[in-house]
């Protein structure tokens, strides 16, 4: 699965700045990558672990803005339909896991 995380913040003042900045490190930090301006995506491994990712989104939520999550299953992301431009293919985003022991 995949959770989507799209959100639009005011930042006409000082504390409005600070608050989008310190919303998007802790997304940066929560392990979300940047779909684009304003979206990022993180891959559950399950709908329980999709579950702990929104609650944490929404403990960390910022006070003013809108901010959308949409959870979809890996089927559907890979579906996704590029109109124009392309994926960028130097951003590790995979489910497959290496233990090295």
């Amino acid at each position: 699965m995949r959770v989507m995380v799209m959100f639009d913040l005011p930042v006409g003042t000082g504390d409005q700045r600070r608050e989008y900045a310190r919303f998007r490190k802790f997304l940066i930090k929560s392990g979300f990558l940047m779909v684009q301006e304003s979206v990022y995506c993180k891959l559950a491994l399950n709908g329980t672990a999709a579950t702990a990712i929104i609650e944490n989104v929404r403990k960390n939520k910022p006070k003013e803005g809108l901010v959308q999550l949409l959870s979809i299953t890996e089927k559907q992301y890979a579906k996704m339909e590029y109109i124009i431009g392309q994926a960028n293919s130097n951003v590790l985003d995979t489910d497959e896991r290496l233990v090295i022991l």
